[in-house]
């Protein structure tokens, strides 16, 4: 019988999404997209870029709005339930220098992500790790004979959740589920848990 190892997003699942969070403190209405909305991530992220740098938002700044944030609520205490019955990762599209405090606040589980290029504290560009990653990770793991079980709530998500054995959308919106109704849905912690334990039996 295979191992099995558990992939989940981060943003939207176990923490607040960034990017709302900064729209909501700084004002500006455009940073409220997310893969959630735009499929396409280069696109996405080329325009929070544009967004950036024409109104002076520095890392710094978003930093701080960051570190008013908490992980949703459940999400320690799920994360804490998973580990003691299988290993687990995050992967997730955030970056590095975003999402150190709520790894600190989640027990400091296995990220990856990708990080961001920055000049005298502005960000000039973005690197991902490998394009299409969550899928490639999936991939990796299936290659290391790993059975993978998969949750997350967007667009971005949706190949990673098709390539595991199993994938389900957890906080997703309408729209993503409409598109994807073969993947089965859940809003609360205690349902996806059970779940992705019946996926692990």
């Amino acid at each position: 019988m295979k191992q099995t190892i558990v992939t989940l997003d981060m943003e939207g699942v176990l923490t607040p999404e960034i990017w709302i969070a900064v729209a909501t403190k700084t004002g500006i209405e455009a940073l409220r997209r997310t893969t959630r909305d735009e499929p396409d991530y280069d696109k996405l992220m080329r325009g929070r870029l544009r967004i950036l740098a024409d109104n002076g938002l520095k890392l710094s700044d978003i930093q701080r709005v960051i570190g008013t944030l908490e992980p949703l609520e459940g999400a320690r205490a799920f994360l804490d339930e998973l580990r003691s019955l299988t290993q687990m990762v995050i992967l997730s599209d955030t970056f590095e220098q975003f999402a150190a405090p709520f790894m600190r606040q989640l027990g400091m589980p296995t990220l990856l992500c990708h990080r961001l290029v920055v000049e005298d504290d502005r960000i000039v560009d973005y690197k991902l790790r490998i394009p299409d990653q969550k899928r490639e990770a999936v991939k990796a793991f299936q290659g290391l004979n790993y059975r993978v079980v998969a949750a997350g709530d967007s667009f971005n998500d949706t190949s990673m959740l098709l390539q595991a054995e199993a994938g389900f959308l957890f906080h997703a919106p309408d729209n993503v589920k409409q598109q994807f109704p073969q993947l089965q849905a859940v809003d609360d912690f205690g349902d996806l848990l059970a779940l992705i334990k019946g996926a692990l039996a």
